[in-house]
């Protein structure tokens, strides 16, 4: 735009200062170039002559000057202001398109004269000429072409040369500047017919040729996708598939043409596709066999067409297919824990294994026996893992893959127990990308190692099946292990060293692919106040909000001046103490939890700290002072008290029944001590324990063999089955008395009494004395009394030797010696 302007100033100029004639106009002065179009970069002369009749100069000497665009160039040595001519060089020009301007010195400066120079540079030749045939309808040949890299400056054509040889036809074809594509209709090309094709490229400065190719419209054809009908086992051929295939609609008139053909295949589970097999001389509707494949396994098939050095048409859509099973090879690796169960006497297995680089399942159903030598299969699954459980102490199991087909070879997995060898240290699980962790470990290096067991699994799923393990070698140190590991996810690692009879202990840490900052932040609550500290504490992050490892928890605090105090916690204790806190000041705090990835803060709390409050502290340790003194008033008053009634609520008294009889247990002493006072009956009889043990048969000899040869404890007897008759509303043994006599009856206390009343008195082998002198008094040898008066002695404890009642003794002596038995004689006077 501007160097139009330019031009119609000059021309306008000129225009001016011409002269006019009837005729014509004419200029002032003319400006001769060679060349006004020019290579970038190259020296231009050019010449100014001024008309004699030009008014600007009639009558006066002449100075002329040159301009270049706005800028002065300065003239020539052989220029001479005594002439009208002019000469300027300029030595390179390096403007695409500018103005050369011839002017004379008047007032002001007039432009006589002028010229407009381009400069550029020629076309390069076209580069990477190529040529496509489309054999859908209608048949084309298309060619494109790169015009070079380098700016020209000027408009270029290009022009698409052909020419048939067979036929001697050339044609060429005019393409619009800017334009590097042309498609040949099908009327201009033979398909069968080599052809010559080439594009030439012109400008301003000149034309260039690209270089020739010469090819056969067929050949530069790219097929369609073919297609695979099938894919079909080849019959007792393991390892082998049959691909039947067929070209597009559009090009099944090549059926019987030989074309090139690629094929590549890919497991069901895998997504890396092999390496193209490439089979020569293939037809249409022929099938095509591919052998050297796993057994029993399926996989995807694609192929992809051109015929001699066409393109490679783009590839087919997949197609599966399942090669013959046979029995699985090779070996399993395995992994096992194993517990001792000492309540139940077992031991308690979980085996992992998976496939190793040799193993091959050679079928798409397999599944897994863990079996023993002689108790047979203990388990049988389809998945990777088994948990059981054997009596005994087995030393090894054996575990084997089975198909349709058969049966692998058995692997032998040793059963060792946990032993306490040297663990692992120093161990550490850093991610290297969203995929894979690199695990690393210290270790003592032991003649018996064998290998490794790497371990992981997620902590938020407890579902086994999710475990996965590698094993390392006995010198390795570092494993990188490798899976669909989910970021922001926590995984469990452990690494196991295996010896030649057991397993080490393990080591594990907690792992993450990515972290990032925490989800959820605990609220902080206060605990403790006290002076001029507060204890802060708060609850543990949930595992599946932590999003990391929790690096530090961090409170945040500050009072109404602005000052921030920063106090990092515990990561275990999860609490904090904030010290010296100014009284009657109120703070705000936060919590801020932290991970490698990020931070998060928590919600803002607020607290005041109030002031001590001495008075209240002083009426506490008043008041538990004077109950603390009254406590030892009434403890001193109990001791030193006669007051009989409360004595004996403390200290109740307790007869001594070897040396006592009824009357003497109702005196008034021991009806002070045990007195009711909601009976009104006046001196009621009580004993201290006395129960009655019915026997629904009378004791025959056999029993009181029993009872006198019985060496177990009898202190339980003193439990009563049918309560005391003495005893108004007792049942069962009394708590506050010492049982120290059992009398067992041979009929139901709540029958009529016998005829013959058969008693049988027994003393209890309680260790508890009754007072402290009971020894000396109590009798060693009791004596059951019949109805008769005669006397039986039986002794069921003590020593009995020597011992007998002298004859002529009164019988009433010895019921005044045992007063239970006078008891007894009282209640069957009653019950007469």
């Amino acid at each position: 735009m501007i160097s139009t302007w330019v031009s119609a100033i000059v021309m306008l100029v000129a225009f001016v200062n011409g002269v006019r004639n009837e005729d014509d106009i004419q200029l002032c002065a003319k400006v001769q170039t060679p060349r006004s179009v020019v290579p970038l970069g190259s020296p231009v002369t050019a010449t100014c002559v001024i008309r004699d009749d030009c008014p600007l100069v009639i009558g006066q000497a002449v100075h002329i000057e040159w301009r270049l665009g706005d800028r002065f160039l300065p003239s020539s040595p052989v220029a001479s202001e005594s002439s009208r001519v002019s000469k300027v060089v300029i030595p390179s020009f390096n403007y695409t398109r500018e103005f050369l301007t011839c002017c004379v010195q008047a007032s002001p400066i007039q432009i006589v004269g002028g010229v407009e120079i381009r400069a550029g540079y020629p076309p390069p030749a076209p580069q990477n000429l190529s040529c496509q045939t489309n054999l859908t309808t209608p048949n084309t040949l298309t060619c494109e072409w790169a015009p070079g890299e380098q700016d020209t400056y000027f408009l270029t054509k290009y022009t698409l040369h052909t020419h048939i040889w067979d036929s001697n036809e050339s044609h060429a074809y005019n393409l619009q500047p800017g334009v590097h594509r042309y498609t040949i209709p099908r009327s201009d090309f033979v398909l069968f017919s080599d052809m010559d094709i080439y594009v030439k490229a012109v400008n301003e400065l000149g034309e260039a040729t690209s270089a020739h190719i010469t090819l056969e419209p067929v050949s530069a054809a790219k097929f369609d996708q073919p297609r695979i009908l099938k894919v079909e086992v080849v019959p007792r051929r393991y390892g082998c598939l049959k691909l039947s295939w067929c070209l597009s609609q559009h090009q099944a008139w090549m059926h019987n043409f030989h074309l090139s053909l690629e094929v590549r295949l890919k497991t069901a589970d895998s997504s890396q596709w092999s390496e193209p097999i490439l089979v020569i001389r293939a037809r249409p509707m022929r099938p095509v066999d591919q052998c050297r494949l796993l057994h029993g396994t399926q996989y995807l098939a694609q192929i992809r067409v051109r015929y001699k050095q066409s393109p490679w048409s783009e590839w087919s859509s997949s197609q599966s297919g399942v090669t013959l099973e046979s029995a699985p090879t090779g070996r399993l690796d395995s992994w096992m824990k194993v517990s001792w169960d000492h309540m139940r006497k077992q031991l308690n297995i979980h085996l992992l294994w998976k496939p190793s680089k040799q193993f091959r399942a050679n079928s798409q159903n397999v599944s897994y026996i863990v079996s023993l030598q002689r108790v047979g299969r203990v388990c049988s699954t389809a998945g990777n893992s088994c948990a059981f459980q054997l009596t005994g102490r087995p030393k090894k199991v054996y575990l084997s893959a089975v198909n349709a087909a058969g049966k692998s070879p058995l692997t032998e997995v040793p059963i060792y127990l946990p032993k306490a060898r040297a663990p692992i240290s120093e161990l550490t699980a850093i991610p290297r990308d969203d995929t894979s962790l690199l695990v690393q470990w210290k270790s003592q290096i032991s003649p018996s190692l064998t290998d490794y067991v790497v371990e992981w699994r997620p902590l938020l799923k407890t579902d086994r099946s999710f475990i996965q393990f590698e094993i390392a070698d006995r010198n390795q140190s570092s494993l990188t292990i490798t899976g669909s590991f989910e970021p922001y996810k926590p995984y469990g690692i452990s690494v196991y060293p295996r010896f030649k009879d057991g397993i080490g202990l393990p080591q594990t840490v907690n792992a993450y692919s990515r972290q990032k900052a925490p989800s959820v932040v605990p609220k902080m609550r206060i605990k403790n106040t006290w002076k001029s500290h507060i204890e802060l504490t708060w609850d543990e992050i949930p595992l599946d909000h932590r999003n990391g490892i929790i690096q530090s928890y961090k409170v945040i605090y500050w009072d109404k001046k602005g000052l921030v105090n920063v106090v990092n916690a515990d990561l275990e204790e999860r609490r904090v103490i904030l010290k010296d806190l100014n009284i009657m000041s109120v703070y705000e705090a936060f919590l801020m939890v932290s991970t490698l990835s990020g931070s998060r803060n928590g919600s803002t709390i607020h607290f005041e700290m109030e002031p001590f409050d001495a008075v209240a502290i002083v009426m506490i340790v008043t008041a538990s002072g004077v109950g603390f003194s009254l406590l030892i008033i009434f403890i001193v008053m109990t001791c030193f008290s006669n007051h009989k009634r409360l004595k004996g609520r403390f200290w109740p008294s307790v007869p001594d029944p070897a040396n006592s009889s009824i009357k003497r247990w109702s005196s008034d002493s021991s009806r002070d001590t045990h007195t009711s006072l909601d009976n009104d009956e006046p001196n009621p009889i009580y004993l201290s324990h006395l129960s009655f043990l019915d026997l629904s048969m009378k004791l025959n000899k056999k029993d009181d063999d029993l009872w006198l040869n019985s060496g177990e404890d009898t202190s339980d007897l003193g439990d009563s089955i049918c309560g005391s008759p003495f005893i108004p509303g007792y049942s069962g043994s009394n708590s506050d008395s010492v049982p120290y006599a059992t009398v067992i009856f041979s009929g139901a206390c709540t029958n009529p009494p016998p005829k013959e009343p058969h008693h049988v008195y027994l003393r209890s082998e309680s260790t508890q004395p009754l007072l402290e002198t009971e020894e000396s008094f109590s009798p060693k040898c009791y004596q059951n009394m019949a109805a008769d008066g005669i006397t039986t002695e039986q002794c069921f404890f003590g020593s009995c030797h020597n011992i007998g009642p002298e004859e002529g003794t009164d019988s009433v002596i010895l019921w005044d010696d045992f007063p239970f038995l006078r008891a007894l004689a009282m209640n069957d006077t009653e019950n007469d």
